[in-house]
């Protein structure tokens, strides 16, 4: 585990001792959950899905943050979309459209079908961060990265670019489901984005599998005290079943 790792479980250990783990559906807001997610480490998370058989939806490791301090979690909104020839006016309305309907408290994960383009600015990181939307992930590019990164809103991509949208690209679908790497993410999907990586949790196993992680996150803390008080690393693993 990284330093990092270890403040965020830190950060956890407080958390859990007011946050129930057998939270369901009918009892707990999706932003609540999020928050819970975002206490986590996508290691963690990683470790839990294999053991419970379900598959990892890790997205390529080339799709990294702008900003290497800002995690991410939140409940999925997808976009997809296509190069395309078309009017600066009709992409710019597209584009528009698809902030205003951004809901708030999810994350963007964007399929835009290029390596050529941004598809993430300034001007639109602005308007999402004041609807209340968590963050963005694209498979594909972004621009003014100095100010979105003094901006503090977290966008994860492959590669930054000045060329945009304008006259380029339109949206083809909103809300329903896409294709990144070799994992299928669809809308309320929730996803884990942190300096390891970006996983993705099926939306129907989120609750269970974020109440697993955060019991994990506890048995790793009592083998780490175990450790940093003399125990032999085989003995710990014995003793607490994880390493």
């Amino acid at each position: 585990m990284s330093a990092e790792d270890v403040e965020q479980t830190t950060t956890f250990e407080a958390h859990a001792q007011m946050t129930p783990t057998d939270s369901s559906p009918s009892t707990e807001t999706q932003d609540s959950l999020a928050t819970r997610l975002e206490q986590l480490y996508t290691g963690i998370v990683f470790d839990v899905m294999r053991s419970a058989g379900v598959p990892a939806g890790v997205l390529p490791p080339g799709i990294v943050a702008l900003d290497p301090t800002k995690r991410l979690a939140g409940r999925v909104w997808t976009v997809h979309g296509r190069l395309v020839e078309a009017s600066d006016h009709e992409t710019l309305l597209d584009w528009t459209r698809l902030l205003s309907r951004a809901p708030a408290g999810s994350v963007i994960v964007c399929q835009p079908e290029n390596h050529e383009i941004a598809l993430m600015g300034e001007l639109s990181s602005e308007a999402l961060k004041s609807r209340g939307v968590r963050g963005y992930v694209v498979d594909g590019g972004c621009r003014d990265s100095d100010f979105i990164r003094r901006l503090g809103f977290p966008v994860y991509c492959r590669f930054t670019t000045p060329r945009d949208v304008v006259g380029k690209w339109l949206t083809d679908d909103l809300g329903g489901s896409i294709t990144i790497g070799s994992v299928t993410v669809a809308t309320n999907d929730y996803l884990l984005a942190d300096t390891d990586g970006i996983v993705v949790i099926p939306g129907e196993r989120a609750h269970e599998i974020v109440a697993a992680a955060e019991a994990a996150a506890l048995v790793e803390n009592k083998v780490r005290t175990a450790i940093l008080g003399g125990t032999d690393p085989e003995q710990a693993y014995l003793l607490y079943g994880k390493f």
